[in-house]
């Protein structure tokens, strides 16, 4: 198998994987997902609803391979997912300031981060608007921002603009 790092330059990229790994079901998926490749058929029955909950966020944060693979039985192809780093390598300097606004961003209770979210998801609407109109709006640092984007399972960055992640409503 490949090694593949991932290497994180800015700063606001340590919250995805802060995030990553932050509860026991996330862990023991993302364990699962570096020992073999899994289809989502397999995470649901193994970690339920919430594990293809979980399995969509790796997919989001870039941090899982796919595949087509066909099974035994069944009529067509299924995605099957992988990790797709085996290591990290942490490259960054930032200004004390923005890396404690990142950390808090990544330890914010879940409930106080839903907060957060749908303050950005409602703002955003279906069209997305650029990121530092979004910020500016907010009141917000652009790192705050960012951190906030790249945790968030309901939003991305496309280019400049902050959009709603497809498929997801509020």
């Amino acid at each position: 198998m490949q090694q593949r790092i991932k290497v994180v330059n800015e700063v606001s990229d340590l919250v995805p994987v802060l995030r990553a790994v932050d509860s026991p079901l996330k862990l023991a998926l993302f364990k699962k997902l570096s020992e073999s490749w899994v289809t989502a058929e397999d995470v649901e029955q193994e970690f339920g609803k919430e594990g293809e909950k979980v399995l969509g966020f790796f997919e989001k944060l870039k941090l899982v391979d796919s595949r087509w693979v066909s099974r035994e039985g069944k009529r067509s192809p299924e995605k099957s997912f992988h990790t797709y780093y085996s290591t990290v390598n942490i490259n960054t300097t930032a200004p004390l300031t923005e890396v404690s606004e990142i950390l808090s961003v990544a330890s914010l209770a879940d409930k106080d981060y839903a907060r957060f979210e749908k303050e950005i998801y409602d703002l955003v609407g279906e069209q997305g608007r650029f990121f530092s109109d979004v910020a500016e709006e907010l009141k917000m640092s652009t790192t705050r921002l960012k951190g906030l984007i790249k945790r968030s399972e309901k939003l991305e960055f496309r280019g400049h603009r902050v959009e709603r992640l497809n498929g997801h409503r509020s």
